[in-house]
Formats: structure tokens, sequence, C-alpha cells
């Protein structure tokens, strides 16, 4: 059983004022490799569209998967992996650098039974922290992106118990985000270092 670990480089709409919006996408990204790399049984990989493949090249760790994506969308990256001979994937948010690791062992675990499970992200702004899905994704799976509501995709599935929905972890897409960051937690390095030389 080959399982895959994506991360998916979309757009990062908010950033802490004083802090160059670049730098603060590729910080939270690059903690959220470094995670990924240290994780047993899943095997980690990033997901960009054509011109954020400099950013993909500069925070992937040796022998690291990229995948260009023709659009970016969880189904893309689920496609990807697919084609790379994984019977699972896991699809995950570029923003969410403190996440634990043991979430996203929650997201992928129902997938050995149902074909999708979802986990909601947490704070005011809705939407998807990730998606896991057997390979290849179901044909009911409706074309997703992460601001997609999880309701949604137990609604396309023919019974809504086919899609698991896992707990939900907060992203970083705002302030009340970033306050709820707790500094005692190992981990996020490089989006540590920022803030604090901000």
């Amino acid at each position: 059983m080959r399982r895959a670990v994506v991360i998916l480089l979309h757009p990062v709409d908010w950033s802490p004022p004083g802090t160059d919006p670049a730098t603060w996408r590729a910080a939270l990204a690059e903690d959220l490799v470094d995670l990924l790399a240290t994780l047993s049984q899943v095997e980690p990989a990033i997901a960009a569209a054509a011109a954020d493949l400099p950013l993909a090249r500069s925070i992937a760790w040796p022998d690291m998967p990229i995948h260009q994506l023709p659009e970016i969308s969880v189904n893309a990256a689920l496609a990807a992996a697919a084609a790379d001979g994984y019977d699972q994937a896991a699809v995950l948010a570029a923003d969410a650098p403190d996440l634990p690791g043991l979430l996203i062992g929650k997201l992928l675990r129902p997938v050995t039974t149902r074909p999708v499970a979802v986990a909601p992200a947490g704070g005011d702004g809705g939407g998807l922290l990730g998606v896991a899905a057997q390979l290849p994704a179901p044909s009911w799976l409706p074309p997703l992106d992460l601001a997609a509501d999880p309701q949604a995709v137990r609604a396309a599935a023919p019974h809504p118990g086919q899609v698991a929905v896992t707990p939900p972890w907060r992203r970083l897409r705002g302030p009340a985000d970033l306050a709820a960051l707790n500094p005692a937690v190992e981990g996020w390095e490089t989006t540590r270092a920022l803030l604090t030389a901000g």
C-alpha cells in the first residue's frame, strides 16, 4: 500500500502586516514540508502550478516529487498521485505550518475503508484543510478547491457515509489564526523565525 501526502501550493491571500507576502507563503509551506519529511509510512510530495515550480523546488527535500498541475485543485493533485502509482493520497493546504502529524494520520485512516475523507479548516474562514482519497479518486468527487464546503463533498457522494469527516485544524488566514499559534508547540520553525524577526 503506497500512500502519498501532497502539499498543494495554492495562493495565500493574507500575510501579517509588514511581512512580505511571498516570503510568508514560502515559510508556511516550508514548515509543512519539513513536517511531512519526518512522517513514516507516507511519501511526501508537492503540487504546484507552473509559475510556482521555483517555490516548490526551493522548499522540497531531496528526491521529493514535485507535480506540475494544469490547475490548482484537489482533483488535479489526486490525479497526479494516482498517475505515480499511489493507492491512497491526502492533499493538504500549504498554509497550516503547525499541523500536528497525528491529524494527517486521522485524515488518511478512513480511506482504508471509505473512498474519501475530508478535514475541515478550523477558524472563521471555512473551507478545507485537506482531502484524502482512495486512488483513482471516485468519479462522483466534485471539482474541489480548498474553499469547498466539507458538507458539499458528502452531499456529492452516492451515500454520505462514503465521506468521512475528520478533526479540523486552522489554516493561517488572518489575525485570529495567527493569535492561536502556540509558541510552546514544537515545529513551524521557519514561520516562527519570520514572525520573531518581524
